[in-house]
C-alpha cells in the first residue's frame, strides 16, 4: 500500500447524536454481532470498566472509538458542508463518538486502505439507532445517515466515489470549483478552471468524474490529457509548489 496525502489531514469519522442519546459499547456490541463486518477487538465494558472507548477490527485494520456512553462524548467537529440533511436542522449541541484509525495505524493514517476501511466503519455505525448525522471530518461534511451510508457502500461494492459526502466541492472568488478533503485520498485537491463549470450543473458532474477518476488512479505528478463528458480534451496538471491539480481546456 502507498502512503498517501498529509499526516496532518485528519482521518476521523464522527456520528452525532442528541443530547443524552449516545450509545454505550454494549449497542456497539449488538452491531458488530447482526452486520458480521467488524467486531469489538478490546471492549473495556465487557471487564466491568465502561470506559467510553472500545476497539474495532475490520479487515485487519484497527480502528477506536471514543465518546460513547456514559463516558463524556467526543468534541462535535466543525462541519461547513452538508449532503442529505433538512436545512433547519442544527447541529449545535449535538454529541459526538469518533472513529479513528488505531494507535498501530498511526505511521499510515492517510494510507488508501485505512481511509477506505475507516468510511466503510461510519456507514456500517450509521446504523446505530439515534444517529442524526454522520460528519467525515478531512472535508468538514455532514451527512444524513441514510444518504452516508448508501453512497459509501456502493463505492466499496465497486460503484463511484462519494464526492459529495467524503469530500465536498468548493467556488472560488474567480468562478472557478475546488474540491475539499481530496488530499486524503491522494495528496492533492482539485480545481476546475471557470470556464469550465460555467453552468455550475454541467461543472460539478465533471467534477464528480474526475473526482472519481483520482481516487481510482492516485496521485499525479505530470500532466494527464483526459477526455471529458462530450469529448472535450481535458489537461489535468499538477502543480510543483502545491499539492493541487488544475484542469484547464486543452487546446
Amino acid at each position: 500500500s502507498v502512503g498517501l496525502g498529509r499526516p496532518q489531514v485528519e482521518s476521523a469519522v464522527s456520528l452525532l447524536f442528541a443530547a443524552g442519546a449516545r450509545p454505550a459499547a454494549a449497542q456497539v456490541r449488538a452491531l458488530a454481532r447482526s452486520s458480521g463486518n467488524f467486531v469489538l477487538s478490546l471492549d473495556p465494558a465487557e471487564d466491568g470498566e465502561d470506559s467510553g472507548w472500545v476497539e474495532l477490527l475490520a479487515n485487519g485494520l484497527t480502528y477506536d472509538l471514543t465518546g460513547l456512553a456514559p463516558g463524556p462524548a467526543d468534541p462535535s467537529p466543525r462541519t461547513s458542508h452538508r449532503f442529505g440533511l433538512a436545512p433547519q436542522l442544527d447541529l449545535a449541541g449535538m454529541e459526538a463518538i469518533r472513529i479513528v484509525p488505531g494507535p498501530h495505524l498511526s505511521g499510515g493514517l492517510v494510507m488508501f486502505p485505512v481511509v477506505r476501511c475507516l468510511a466503510w466503519l461510519g456507514a456500517l455505525l450509521a446504523d446505530l439507532p439515534g444517529v442524526v448525522a454522520v460528519a467525515w471530518h478531512p472535508a468538514h461534511s455532514a451527512c444524513d445517515p441514510a444518504y452516508f451510508r448508501a453512497s459509501v457502500l456502493r463505492w466499496i461494492e465497486g460503484g463511484v466515489f462519494p464526492g459529495l459526502g467524503l469530500t465536498a466541492l468548493v467556488p472560488d472568488a474567480c468562478g472557478g470549483l475546488g474540491s475539499e478533503g481530496l488530499t486524503l485520498f491522494t495528496g492533492q485537491e482539485l480545481h476546475l478552471a471557470a470556464e469550465l463549470v460555467a453552468d455550475r450543473a454541467e461543472g460539478a458532474k465533471l467534477a464528480l468524474r474526475l473526482l472519481h477518476w483520482l481516487v481510482e488512479n492516485g496521485r499525479i505528478d505530470s500532466p494527464v490529457s483526459l477526455a471529458g463528458p462530450n469529448g472535450e480534451p481535458l489537461l489535468l496538471l499538477p502543480q510543483a509548489d502545491q499539492p493541487l491539480i488544475k484542469v484547464i481546456k486543452s487546446s
